[in-house]
């Protein structure tokens, strides 16, 4: 049986929509990009760095959020108040995650007991995917958390892509976010960061 163009376009925007609440994995699909090819191309420099602070959504409060380790322990975002918190929502198949990790990592560094650095992966794959990434890229400062229902992604939109970071302060309120990969090593990052700890 034929269907109309307009069965046709709300069937499409059925799926579209499907797509987005599940966060898009683009892994499990047959186009998947493959983790080694993500992380060629980062070391390659091909992954452009090239988010830009955004502050149209400050004053919006954390989602409402439990993320796993590969281990089975557990993070109640609720918990987090108290200190700044740097969201990363990242993935293994995305390039520009892939190039941000060891800034990322180093920040973390930098700012322990001053700034939770909290990646968080929507690899729908867990700990298959997350735990042989963290061992072969030595990221020794990052928190392993992976969002198993994809409840984060349904939180910022679903359609917002990854990398997606987000600077909350110490109440738990969003300061800024960067949409896209970006310089955590850049003298723009350290000062904005900075200053949001000094405000804090």
């Amino acid at each position: 049986m034929s269907r109309s163009p307009a069965g046709i376009l709300v069937s499409s925007l059925t799926c579209a929509f499907a797509l987005v609440l599940t966060g898009c994995d683009r892994e499990s699909a047959e186009t998947a990009q493959p983790q080694e090819t993500a992380a060629e191309e980062a070391a390659a420099g091909e992954a452009e760095l090239t988010g830009k602070i955004d502050r149209s959504f400050a004053g919006t409060a954390m989602p409402v959020a439990v993320v796993k380790d590969p281990a089975g322990a557990e993070l109640d975002f609720a918990a987090l108040k108290g200190t700044p918190v740097l969201l990363n929502l990242w993935a293994t198949w995305c390039v520009p995650c892939v190039a941000e990790m060891p800034l990322l990592d180093k920040l973390a560094a930098d700012t322990e007991g001053e700034l939770t650095v909290l990646t968080v992966s929507e690899d729908l794959k867990g700990a298959e995917a997350i735990v042989p990434f963290f061992a072969k890229n030595k990221l020794a400062n990052l928190p392993q958390w992976h969002d198993t229902d994809n409840a984060l992604a349904v939180a910022f939109g679903g359609g917002a892509g990854l990398p997606l970071t987000v600077l909350y302060d110490a109440e738990g309120k969003e300061v800024w976010r960067v949409a896209g990969g970006y310089d955590w090593g850049g003298a723009e990052a350290r000062a904005q960061i900075a200053e949001a700890m000094d405000a804090g």
